[in-house]
């Protein structure tokens, strides 16, 4: 069971918000000088905060949107959603240089290929307000960029008695040029990389051995595999997942989902194993549609 609203429950989720343009439908991808065309296209709101925060509402789990957003036609066009998805948006920072913040996703058979632009600061105004808020229990980090920004969250995190996870989330300059990745990610207590983040960042192919290496550096590792499922360890307990067969409409967000699957049963349980399988089965509902959120509208 759910602890009642006036305990610590409440899941904070900080990341830079997108407005994500998604064209699925694709029979190619574009090349330069030749336009394609898609049989359809997705308006959604982005970003791994929100849609791990959406993921958990959708779970039962309280979580609020820790961001900042532009006041620019583009993303005050994300307020519908936002205002549908029963997200806590009391933390949003409203900022003329935050937007606007898009990401244009090309789908096709099932991988995709992103264009992005960010936008002004990734550190809210509402930081210190949120981390104190009395019914937060967990702060989850959406992507490394935020966190190599925002270098001392972890430690105010961890003062007022949060635990902390985080999805390194695919940055090619951060994750394969950063030297102090693992000494910026001190004191994170879940780390949640996928298979091709955890390849960068060891060096190792295999997931085993990948899973081997991250584990000296993090209480809890756990790696997104696609469909392959999924592995986690903790200290000497390892173990692992198959994926769910299911027909795959759009795999953006599906990592993000995951993370809400397993970190709305960690919290509850703290059980390595039905964590996981929670996360694989968030992922999988997931991808059955096009857009990383459930739908709420």
């Amino acid at each position: 069971m759910i602890q009642t609203s006036t305990e610590r429950n409440k899941v904070l989720c900080l990341g830079r918000t997108y407005c994500d343009i998604i064209f699925t439908g694709l029979h190619d991808m574009p090349v330069l000088g030749r336009e394609r065309f898609a049989e359809d296209v997705a308006i959604t709101v982005g970003g791994g905060a929100y849609i791990t925060a959406a993921h958990l509402v959708s779970l039962g789990r309280p979580a609020a949107l820790l961001t900042r957003l532009g006041a620019d036609p583009l993303s005050c066009g994300l307020n519908p959603e936002l205002d549908a998805s029963g997200v806590d948006l009391s933390f949003i920072e409203r900022s003329g240089d935050a937007g606007p913040q898009p990401t244009v996703a090309l789908v096709k058979d099932g991988e995709r290929a992103f264009v992005s632009r960010r936008a002004g600061s990734s550190r809210p105004a509402t930081l210190e307000q949120a981390l104190t808020a009395r019914d937060v229990a967990h702060l989850h980090i959406a992507e490394f960029a935020t966190l190599k920004d925002n270098p001392d969250v972890i430690a105010m995190a961890r003062d007022r008695g949060l635990t902390v996870s985080l999805d390194p989330s695919w940055d090619d300059q951060l994750i394969r040029q950063d030297t102090n990745f693992f000494e910026i990610c001190a004191g994170i207590d879940v780390f949640l990389p996928n298979a091709e983040e955890g390849r960068a960042l060891t060096g190792n192919e295999s997931p085993e051995d990948i899973l081997r290496q991250l584990k000296g550096q993090f209480p809890i590792v756990v790696l997104k595999r696609g469909e392959h499922g999924a592995m986690a360890s903790n200290g000497q307990t390892c173990v692992s997942a198959e994926a769910l067969p299911v027909n795959v409409i759009d795999t953006t967000g599906a990592g993000d989902a995951f993370n809400a699957g397993f970190l709305h049963s960690w919290l509850e349980t703290r059980n390595l194993e039905k964590s996981l399988t929670a996360g694989v089965e968030a992922g999988a509902l997931s991808v059955q549609s096009a857009g990383g959120a459930p739908s709420r509208l």
